[in-house]
């Protein structure tokens, strides 16, 4: 779930997210990090639930915002470096022959076979791709709601508002 893993090294995102060599080097680190870390894990459950969606949808964008920006945005695009993929980066296309390397590498002193049978070896590029389409798909909750019949907004409506839904 978001932000369990920033919730179990909590101490460490909170450094990430102050450090200006090595981190994001933001201000106030210990409140973004708690903010982030909150607004991610209660995000979750409310969103699976349906309960509260457009207004939790807000601040979980500005989440989403925030790391695009810092984090994702240096990257490109690309989640998953691909060199043949339109809007490829200069770092993702140094990735092909950094990708070609270690496979040879693993494939002469690994278990290839074992290493790729639930998937293919990659690198990861941290793009904004995923990114965005959580904003988008946020984005998308906030216009729409949580929807009829399966969220706890519907039935909070129909129950306590008296509505003809």
């Amino acid at each position: 779930m978001a932000g369990t893993n920033k919730l179990v090294h909590f101490q460490q995102t909170v450094e990430w997210f102050g450090n200006t060599d090595w981190g994001l080097g933001l201000p106030f680190p210990m409140l973004l990090a708690t903010l982030a870390t909150s607004v991610e894990i209660i995000g979750a459950i409310l969103l699976a639930l349906g309960f509260l969606t457009r207004l939790i949808s807000i601040p979980l964008i500005i989440t989403m915002l925030v790391a695009i920006v810092t984090v994702h945005l240096p990257n490109g695009w690309q989640a998953i470096a691909d060199s043949n993929a339109p809007f490829a980066s200069a770092q993702v296309l140094a990735s092909t022959e950094k990708l070609e390397k270690a496979r040879q590498i693993l494939e002469t002193c690994g278990n290839y076979d074992w290493l790729t049978s639930s998937g293919s070896f990659v690198i990861l590029n941290n793009g904004i791709e995923f990114a965005v389409t959580y904003l988008v798909m946020l984005l998308a909750l906030i216009v729409l709601g949580g929807g009829r019949y399966l969220s706890l907004d519907y039935c909070v409506k129909r129950l306590f508002l008296k509505e003809k839904v």
